[in-house]
Order: C-alpha cells, then structure tokens, then sequence
C-alpha cells in the first residue's frame, strides 16, 4: 500500500533527486510522482523491483499450474507418460 507522504510532485524529485535516491535505499518504499497533480510514475529501488518481479513470476506460475489441474479434472488433458511419450517423438529423444 502507498504510503500518502512518498507522493511528490515530479519538480521535487528532480530538485532533490539524491535526497529521494538515499531515502529509497533506506526505505524500500516505493514513491509516487506527480505531475500537474495526477499521479504519473512510482518510483522504487532495484531490489524492491526485483523481488516484485519474482512475485509476479511466481504467481502467474501457480495460477498456470492451478488453471492445468482444473482442466485435467475436466477431462481435458492426458496421462503425463503419454505426453512425455508425445515429446520424445516430436523431438526424437530415445526412450
């Protein structure tokens, strides 16, 4: 969640970019930049970034996996030895 005192107009940033910077590394809170008053960019570290990205990752991999069981529950996929089976003729890999 956003905290509402890192919001900061993009003129301020700029200004004070080096102040910002340490305050991030500090913090790890993302801050939120403004300009004519409208939110524009978030601003966050790199590791901050970084593990925000793994999460994603990691997410969009169990919903995958979630989305697989449900449809080889309905009927819609096949025995994992008949795919591995598929693979190694598709890709002539001997058995």
């Amino acid at each position: 969640m956003l905290n509402l005192c890192n919001i900061h107009p993009l003129s301020e940033f700029q200004r004070g970019a080096k102040t910002f910077l340490e305050r991030l590394k500090q913090t790890r809170a993302p801050i939120v930049l403004t300009v004519n008053g409208k939110a524009a960019v978030v601003v966050q570290d790199a590791e901050s970034y970084q593990k925000l990205l793994d999460r994603m990752e990691l997410l969009e991999s169990l919903a995958g996996i979630r989305k697989s069981m449900e449809e080889f529950e309905q009927g819609k996929g096949q025995p994992l030895g008949d795919a591995f089976d598929q693979l190694r003729e598709k890709y002539d890999v001997p058995g």
